[in-house]
């Protein structure tokens, strides 16, 4: 079992030694930190902060919108901040936000006390396929120059939403094809909001970077996907945890059609993985700091405990350009007492936090 070396939290910056056994290569390694970055070693008289347990890259929550909890609610510095400190909290050093109703602030990522932060700008909508205001609404002919600034604008990403209402057309391939060119002619990346089976074939076949949700993805595109280096963020929990309230209602048009898509998100998500496709956990959903939720329905969905913990550390932090835990690597990790493959129950009971260089708990 760990040793949690205790006295660090709110103290000035001091040189911290951590050793234990890191995943995913189960190897026992030390390491110091020097400011923000992790070096391989031993420091002469460091205070450890960690001596054994289990050690992961610090975990990553790829679908979350903090700032704002409702269309009704304005986007704020101060909602922000608590959003951002539950997933802190929560061993989550690094999101992705995938469009929110604001651009990010720039404080967010010189906090010190913040997890690091990958924004996609203000979510980008064509007339009809989002609720009206709540992000940059465009017209289809300016779609193209405006998913070009706010990639520019932001962490070099941008959000379009691909489509709105089971019953209305997608966005045009030729349209988003052209958006998705555009941006990685500037070295940025597209996500894609997908839960019609039109939305989900357009965007896989314009070459989105990551299909936000994917329902009623068709599973003849999973290979193209993979070949492609389209990554997926199926956000199982969010609608998992809506499924027996769907069944329960009055049937209807959306409400089959819902069904439908969920019943087959599963399999989907398991072939995706079977086939090589990058599989990353996003929670889209409230309270902040809940990914552990997402890792158990990967995990149900048939992706191996390892596998589908990477998904929300080390696999995607590799996919977002940052290394594990390795020399010259940020000095954001989470330490466990037990091996959190074995014992999923370990998430919610990290023994230390650091942040940035810094002992959070």
């Amino acid at each position: 079992m760990g040793r949690r070396a205790g006295g660090f939290v709110g103290r000035p910056l001091v040189v911290l030694q951590v050793r234990g056994v890191v995943l995913p290569q189960r190897e026992e390694r030390s390491f110091w930190i020097d400011g923000d970055q992790l070096r391989a070693g031993t420091a002469p008289d460091a205070d450890l902060a960690i001596d054994g347990g289990w050690l992961l890259p610090g975990l990553v929550d790829a679908h979350t919108h903090p700032g704002t909890e409702t269309i009704e609610d304005p986007f704020s510095d101060t909602t922000l901040r608590r959003h951002l400190t539950d997933h802190r909290d929560a061993g989550v050093l690094l999101v992705r936000t995938p469009g929110s109703a604001a651009r990010i602030p720039d404080w967010v990522n010189e906090d010190p006390d913040m997890p690091r932060v990958h924004s996609a700008g203000r979510w980008l909508a064509t007339p009809g396929r989002f609720f009206p205001g709540f992000g940059r609404d465009v017209s289809e002919a300016d779609l193209v120059h405006a998913a070009v600034e706010e990639a520019t604008a932001s962490s070099g990403w941008c959000k379009v939403i691909g489509d709105w209402r089971h019953d209305e057309p997608a966005l045009p391939l030729d349209i988003l094809t052209a958006v998705v060119q555009a941006v990685h002619t500037i070295g940025g990346r597209v996500a894609a909001h997908c839960q019609t089976s039109e939305g989900s074939r357009n965007a896989v076949l314009a070459g989105v970077d990551s299909l936000e949700h994917g329902m009623h993805l068709d599973p003849g595109l999973i290979d193209r996907m993979a070949d492609q280096g389209t990554a997926f963020v199926p956000t199982l929990s969010v609608f998992g945890s809506g499924a027996d309230r769907r069944r329960a209602a009055e049937p209807s048009a959306r409400r089959d059609w819902w069904l439908a898509g969920w019943d087959a998100m599963l399999p989907n998500v398991r072939a995706a993985y079977e086939a090589g496709v990058t599989i990353l956990a996003g929670t889209d959903s409230f309270p902040c700091g809940t990914v552990t939720s997402e890792i158990e329905w990967l995990v149900r969905a048939g992706l191996s405990p390892e596998a589908a913990l990477g998904a929300a550390s080390w696999s995607a932090r590799s996919y977002l350009g940052l290394p594990g835990l390795v020399d010259g690597a940020p000095a954001d990790l989470v330490a466990y007492d037990t091996d959190p493959t074995l014992d999923a129950s370990a998430l919610a009971h990290p023994s230390r936090i650091i942040l940035r260089g810094r002992v959070i708990a």
